[in-house]
């Protein structure tokens, strides 16, 4: 094993003082007394509560997987109005929102325009919102 060289190791210490200040050579547990510790402590079970209520918040059981209650969006209706189909295509979604019927349907109601058909009865759609 080593001897330390106590001269080498002064010098170090001398040259990060000069570089970073005089704190950067002290002990850290010069600085720390029994209302830190309190503080930190309490700070501490704080965080831990927080991080438990997050973890543990509550999960709704649907189809045997546990969701968190928060996810879970009721107003969500993905049958198409027009043709009655039940879509997992997230476009879908998308074109059910803003014209109310599936991408498939959009299509085929663009075609009519172009065409220059009118729109079946059937069809409800609200373009230019």
């Amino acid at each position: 094993m080593k001897k330390k060289d106590w001269d080498y190791i002064a010098k170090l210490e001398k040259a990060i003082a000069e570089k970073y200040g005089e704190e950067a050579v002290q002990n850290p547990a010069k600085f720390w007394d029994k209302e830190k510790e309190k503080e930190y402590l309490k700070e501490l079970k704080e965080q831990v509560i927080s991080d438990q209520s997050i973890r543990y918040e509550e999960k709704v059981e649907i189809d045997g997987f546990f969701i968190p209650k928060k996810l879970i969006n009721k107003d969500t209706n993905r049958v198409c109005p027009v043709c009655g189909v039940y879509s997992f295509i997230k476009k879908d979604d998308v074109y059910m929102n803003k014209y109310e019927c599936c991408f498939k349907c959009f299509i085929q109601c663009e075609l009519y325009w172009l065409c220059g058909s009118l729109f079946q009865s059937t069809m409800r759609f609200k373009f230019f919102v």
